[in-house]
């Protein structure tokens, strides 16, 4: 969780997002301890309520779950829940945008395959 903060988006999503790709390279594994609220907020010079707000992002999607007193570790199976949900947002964002731009412009789903694979421009 070396990363930098931006501010493309809100911090608190940039939070949840860094552990959630902790998680997918395996730094934070299955059953792990991930940082504490306080720990991220003097990692990265923010609130403590803002790096709560990511972190219950995750609680709330399942990915993270809170033993009283210890802290917050990763849940089993977050990595595949996160993977399929990375799926599913980039087909909807990148994958069905593309499809219907090639559609507005003439090209079927082989020849986006095709120019994909050739690298080259129409």
């Amino acid at each position: 969780m070396n990363e930098i903060l931006t501010q493309e988006k809100s911090i608190y999503l940039q939070i949840a997002e860094m552990i959630e790709t902790d998680i997918l390279r395996d730094i934070l594994l299955e059953e792990e301890r991930v940082p504490s609220t306080n720990e991220l907020a003097k990692l990265y010079a923010i609130n403590p309520a803002t790096a709560a707000k990511g972190v219950n992002i995750l609680v709330d999607e399942g990915v993270l779950y809170k033993k009283r007193g210890i802290g917050m570790f990763v849940s089993a199976g977050a990595k595949e829940a996160i993977l399929s949900r990375r799926k599913n947002e980039f087909y909807d964002n990148y994958v069905k945008k593309l499809l219907e731009e090639a559609a507005s412009i003439g090209l079927g789903k082989e020849e986006v395959i095709q120019l994909i694979q050739s690298g080259n421009e129409a």
